[in-house]
């Protein structure tokens, strides 16, 4: 047997071993996420995946895509780029503090009945008026609203992009993003439209899933605050997710899946 049909044949048996290959993630992966020194730069890759954090399944859309700077206000990333695989696009870091990268979406989805025939659509809320015929019935309407971050710090943490908007399923860090270490309990806390997202799982699965055969995940429960907190095992980058769902879409009649996801770095002691 050769040395690389050796290697193929061992990252094939990785792959089957691999726990989460049925699971697809969307994330963003920044090159770093603590930085000093002025006009620094970082590229982020965006992509949605079975493994954490590997490009094989395919690019994150960038139509959504935000930078809030220290300060609060966007900033225009620059040099963005969608392949098959994954997306990229750079920062410019010219202020110091803490950039909140995000890609927030907002879908619906509808079945309905029209002359008797099973149609499905797939669009933005702005469009049901005109998309769904005034003669359907069985009209079924489900409202998706997803939120994808990472943070970055140049010199000094702040606070400033950390506030929350008051829309959708978002995460108030009480440990700052860019302050975790290994052994130490970080405390995060989730908001359902700026209320506390009481009695949520929470998904917490280091990257690097692709070479081990078990996803080493961690599940806790919001509390009655909406808060969680994780000690880390391990240095490196994290991915966390939790969804909600509920009847309160703004959409008349339509169930609403909230979800959040955040890539964190951890560092060594």
């Amino acid at each position: 047997m050769n040395k690389f049909f050796r290697i193929a044949l061992l990252a094939s048996a990785v792959s089957m071993l691999s726990v989460p290959a049925q699971a697809h993630r969307a994330w963003l992966l920044p090159s770093a996420t603590v930085l000093s020194g002025n006009d620094s730069w970082i590229t982020v890759d965006a992509a949605i995946s079975n493994d954490l954090f590997y490009f094989e399944h395919h690019a994150l859309p960038l139509d959504n895509l935000s930078v809030l700077g220290p300060d609060g206000k966007s900033i225009t990333p620059a040099n963005a780029a969608k392949g098959q695989y994954r997306s990229t696009f750079d920062v410019k870091l010219e202020q110091p503090g803490t950039y909140k990268v995000m890609v927030v979406n907002r879908g619906v989805f509808a079945n309905y009945k029209l002359d008797g025939q099973n149609k499905r659509w797939r669009g933005k809320p702005e469009q049901i008026a005109t998309e769904i015929p005034a003669n359907a019935t069985d009209v079924k309407i489900s409202e998706t609203q997803s939120r994808i971050e990472a943070f970055v710090t140049s010199g000094k943490p702040t606070t400033e992009t950390l506030k929350p908007t008051g829309t959708g399923l978002e995460m108030i860090p009480v440990t700052h993003p860019n302050n975790l270490v290994v052994g130490e309990k970080a405390t995060f806390k989730l908001l359902l439209d700026g209320q506390p997202a009481a009695g949520l799982a929470v998904e917490i699965v280091p990257g690097g899933i692709r070479y081990r055969d078990k996803l080493n995940d961690t599940k806790v429960t919001t509390d009655e605050a909406g808060s969680f907190s994780v000690t880390w095992p391990g240095p490196g980058f994290y991915w966390m997710s939790a969804s909600a769902r509920d009847d309160k879409s703004t959409i008349k009649g339509a169930a609403r899946r909230a979800s959040y996801a955040t890539t964190v770095e951890v560092l060594p002691e």
